[in-house]
């Protein structure tokens, strides 16, 4: 089968690897028609990880299932399925209270939890950003669609990471009707954050970022746009707030936050959430941190530490929640208001490419050029 291949620094290749199959009678194999690049894979891409040369990306994935093993009980040959990103057993003591995200069987690393498919220290899993997917405990983490899955893939596809972890920052942070939120990071995730807000019943959604096409995207659902390229974001959200600050934010950027003249500054966003969120409010970060960073522009960066404003945020009495989503907390709910016609989070996508045009789709991406906000791809496309 063919699969988008980690070559080394800003280098992908779409090539021959081994097929996906049953190695497990509990397993799935799934032909994969719709899987997306995220911003979590430009971490990858860009050599900031330890991802290894020859292993292939993917955790946003979509398909029709064509094989399972003699231990699968519920998913059917035939059936559409959107897998969540978190690779998880159901059945570890973090899986039972709903902590896939943190699966302890899935990770081999004893002292580690959580897995992820084709995604850096999650695991040997296989990414799906190529023709078929082996997906383990297959009945826990296949989530079925219904019959308008085939037509509606670009939004469907989205449960697998991206709805479920904007949403998961607005539960993190406690979003409730009437509440002032504000979103720092216009994304993927951010854009995300954002329509689960206005879906909770947020009056008030206010979203940071300085790439024009994004803006545009946030008011095109109801927000209001902050340029921090031409504005202090801080001000606006307290001028917006009578100057007491949002009732709650969500921080969807992570640890290569940056200045827009470029330098990072990795406690960007969370310090200026500090600043914005009002006494006694609630921070959600699910914009992606790590333990260590050998690529940072600094020191305390580069062991995966931040200057944080404690004191300050201590002063307020706030709350920081943070960490990846666990999905399936989350997609069946999510899932039934797409069907429902509640939600379109599709909204967000710019291109759908075949699987060859992953490298130069790969490169507009992690450029941030205008117009690229999210790509799906489409491994049974053939390029023209």
């Amino acid at each position: 089968m063919r699969a988008v291949v980690y070559d080394g620094p800003r280098q992908v290749s779409v090539k021959d690897v081994p097929d996906a199959r049953i190695e497990s009678p509990t397993d799935v194999v799934v032909r994969i028609t719709s899987t997306n690049i995220c911003g979590s894979d430009l971490h990858m891409y860009e050599g900031r990880t330890d991802f290894e040369p020859g292993r292939w990306f993917g955790h946003e994935n979509l398909g029709q299932v064509v094989e399972v093993g003699s231990g699968v009980d519920k998913v059917r040959v035939g059936d559409y399925v959107v897998l969540p990103f978190n690779v998880a057993c159901g059945h570890c003591k973090n899986c039972e209270r709903q902590l896939t995200n943190y699966c302890l069987t899935a990770q081999p690393e004893p002292a580690m939890a959580g897995a992820a498919y084709g995604f850096a220290d999650m695991g040997p899993w296989a990414g799906g950003q190529a023709e078929f997917l082996r997906v383990p405990w297959g009945d826990f983490n296949c989530l079925r669609l219904g019959e308008d899955a085939a037509e509606r893939q670009s939004d469907y596809v989205m449960l697998a990471d991206i709805f479920p972890t904007g949403y998961h920052a607005t539960e993190l942070a406690g979003v409730q009707p009437g509440d002032q939120t504000v979103i720092y990071g216009a994304g993927p995730v951010g854009l995300m954050a954002a329509l689960s807000a206005t879906i909770r019943g947020a009056s008030k959604v206010m979203v940071i970022d300085r790439h024009p096409d994004r803006l545009r995207l946030a008011e095109s659902i109801g927000a209001i746009a902050i340029d921090d390229s031409q504005v202090d974001p801080v001000q606006v959200v307290l001028d917006e707030t009578l100057g007491l600050g949002a009732d709650n934010g969500c921080e969807c950027v992570g640890y290569q936050a940056h200045e827009p003249d470029g330098e990072e500054q990795a406690n960007l966003t969370m310090n200026r959430l500090i600043a914005s969120v009002r006494f006694t409010g609630r921070i959600g970060n699910v914009g992606v941190f790590v333990p260590q960073d050998p690529g940072a522009a600094d020191e305390l960066a580069k062991q995966g530490k931040v200057a944080l404003d404690y004191g300050m945020f201590w002063f307020k009495g706030q709350h920081i929640g943070s960490g990846q989503a666990p999905v399936k907390k989350y997609n069946r709910q999510l899932r039934d208001l797409i069907a429902g016609g509640k939600a379109e989070p599709s909204f967000i996508v710019s291109h759908e490419l075949p699987l060859d045009e992953a490298p130069s789709a790969y490169e507009h991406f992690d450029n941030r050029d205008d117009g690229w906000t999210k790509v799906v791809l489409h491994p049974e496309t053939t390029a023209v």
